[in-house]
């Protein structure tokens, strides 16, 4: 997002977590209902550009949203909702794709509160890991012909009683409403959203065998100096990488794996 979407998105944010500071709030009610919203203004698209059109007054706005919203959706939801709207947007999408975070945010606050957001992001990076080396399974999850509710069963009979409802709950929700990303970037996405609950920076670490938890703790604490922030590990093995670890952080890759160090011998020989 650029310009004013950006600002409002961030002004959404802190109201968000000023909100659900209050322990009085449910907030995985409220992602439900969020995510209602972001459903209905997906599918309305005459609405969303009402309501993100720039030459209307954003208490004018601000009315239609809570006229439309209230009695199907808690006070909480529409008073944010009636806070974005007020707010200027670059484009329609954008307003769509932020109420989408507040969504999954209030989903992992939930998860957070209970103690289970360290499981929520492993289980989305274990998750994505699973459907990137089964292909019929991708390709189930997003045949586009397929029913939502077949989609649902089928997340249910892998992650059900297996996985934390959080986490059954936001891939549920990626994989009905793609809203025309890839299944993997929705999952990158949801998992860099997670680490950000505890502001922490997500690394992707993969090595020819499991690291021991000493390893682990000191790769993070090696990773957090360099970076600045808090690490959270997201650990995947393959054997062919012969030896060593590569790390992946956002766009950047700390390659030091064996099979790195061959391939660039060989390539200096070739030169």
């Amino acid at each position: 997002m650029n310009g004013a979407s950006r600002e409002a998105l961030g002004a959404a944010r802190e109201r968000l977590d000023a909100l659900t500071d209050s322990t009085s709030v449910d907030a995985a009610k409220l992602a439900e209902e969020l995510a209602a919203v972001t459903a209905l203004l997906q599918r309305e698209v005459s609405l969303r550009r009402v309501l993100t059109d720039p030459s209307q007054a954003g208490e004018a706005k601000a009315e239609l949203a809570g006229r439309l919203l209230r009695g199907q959706v808690g006070g909480e939801t529409v008073d944010l909702i009636s806070g974005m709207v007020r707010s200027r947007w670059s484009q329609s999408r954008d307003l769509v794709d932020s109420v989408e975070e507040l969504a999954n945010t209030a989903d992992l606050t939930a998860a957070q509160r209970s103690g289970d957001l360290d499981d929520v992001e492993d289980e989305l990076f274990r998750f994505g890991r699973i459907v990137a080396s089964d292909k019929e399974l991708r390709a189930a999850l997003t045949n586009r012909s397929a029913s939502v509710a077949a989609k649902r069963e089928l997340l249910h009979s892998l992650l059900g009683g297996k996985a934390r409802p959080t986490t059954e709950r936001v891939v549920v929700r990626l994989v009905t409403q793609p809203r025309g990303r890839s299944l993997e970037a929705g999952l990158e996405s949801l998992s860099k959203l997670a680490a950000e609950r505890r502001d922490r920076m997500v690394a992707v670490v993969t090595s020819a065998v499991p690291l021991s938890d000493q390893q682990k703790q000191r790769l993070g604490a090696a990773l957090a100096k360099i970076y600045g922030r808090p690490m959270h590990l997201n650990l995947d093995v393959d054997p062919t990488v012969l030896g060593g670890i590569a790390v992946r952080v956002g766009d950047e890759v700390i390659n030091g794996t064996i099979a790195e160090r061959l391939d660039e011998a060989t390539r200096r020989m070739a030169g």
